[in-house]
């Protein structure tokens, strides 16, 4: 919300105050106090009244506002998968809320590329960056650029993927505990044909949500890797690729399918439809991510849950402590998914 330099007209209303006084869990008078810089108001509740403030998205008295500590820079692939985004949202709120400016660069086909935005961001003097399922999740992909971001000992940390020969903190959803729940909930609903349908293989999360439907299959049913060829289909990320992966994966009798995101999931509803199939009476679909508005689709889309939250939070937490000089652990965090049962998933029949 913009504002006229002091409060200004911002926040000014009853309504308002009643808003920051709720979320901050004191008075309408104390915020009053806290907003006109009138004395008596402990430091801690202070600092309730303008997270309030923040996180409702009001903007702060001129001389309540933070000086920045610094700009972070933030690397995403895209913005159309809703789950980025997300992750976008909580990191960028995080790290404004510890007075440092967040730079976002998203890649799209005809953009600068992940290697132009980190020179462009080098010459800003970024205080680190932030990558969310960049190019060190893509196994095909040149690693040397975050050795020599390490090197150089720029604070960096990566979202989801992994790579050891990189002296740097990780933090990932657990794959393999995802597809361990998803399988799990479709056996227990009577399914045994239950296909699998990601990206491309080359991709680290790939690679590790295949290795996991595979364990727990194998666990579960009993059937070898060769049974489960014909049940196993990666194409691209996008409603696109779902739909094309849905395919062959119809084509050999399944009647569940297990989704390496929401996007994808959403292509195989659509590929069932043409079919004339109705989920989730006919095919039983689980999605990947809990991406905002997956329970508003039609229908509602069961999905493994990735802990948004605590994933983004964890990275800013080990960014910033490389920043302000304080060592951690160079390690992967791994983050267990939650399954979220929804409606795309029913009986077998």
């Amino acid at each position: 919300m913009s504002g006229t330099g002091g409060y200004g007209s911002a926040v000014t209303t009853r309504a308002r105050l009643a808003d920051i006084a709720a979320k901050a869990g004191v008075s309408e008078a104390t915020v009053s106090r806290v907003l006109n810089g009138k004395p008596g108001v402990a430091e801690d509740t202070k600092q309730s009244v303008l997270t309030a403030l923040d996180v409702l998205g009001f903007e702060r008295p001129t001389r309540l506002r933070r000086r920045s500590a610094g700009l972070i820079g933030l690397v995403m692939p895209e913005l159309i998968n809703p789950i980025f985004p997300a992750f976008a949202q909580v990191i960028e709120s995080a790290l404004s809320q510890r007075g440092f400016t967040p730079v976002l660069c998203t890649q799209s086909p005809s953009g600068a590329t992940e290697e132009e935005y980190v020179e462009m961001l080098l010459e800003r003097g970024v205080s680190g960056i932030i990558f969310v399922s960049g190019l060190h999740a893509d196994t095909g992909a040149d690693h040397e650029r975050y050795q020599s971001l390490v090197e150089r000992r720029l604070p960096v940390v990566f979202v989801n993927g992994w790579l050891p020969e990189v002296q740097a903190p990780f933090v990932s959803s657990d794959d393999n505990a995802a597809m361990e729940l998803a399988v799990a909930h479709l056996v227990a609903l009577g399914h045994r044909r239950i296909g699998f349908a990601s990206g491309p293989e080359r991709f680290i999360v790939v690679q590790r949500k295949l290795a996991g439907y595979r364990t727990s299959m194998k666990a579960q049913l009993g059937v070898t890797d060769e049974d489960l060829d014909p049940f196993v289909s990666l194409s691209m990320f996008g409603v696109e690729g779902g739909q094309a992966a849905a395919q062959p994966l119809l084509d050999a009798g399944v009647s569940a399918i297990v989704c390496g995101s929401d996007m994808m999931a959403l292509g195989v509803i659509r590929a069932a439809r043409q079919r004339g199939l109705a989920v989730p009476a006919d095919l039983s679909v689980v999605g990947y991510d809990d991406a905002p508005m997956m329970e508003f689709t039609d229908p509602p889309m069961t999905t493994i849950r990735q802990p948004v939250q605590s994933m983004a939070l964890a990275a800013v937490q080990s960014l910033l402590e490389e920043v302000r000089g304080h060592a951690t652990p160079k390690t992967e965090f791994l983050f267990r998914p939650e399954l979220v049962v929804r409606n795309t998933t029913g009986p077998a029949r």
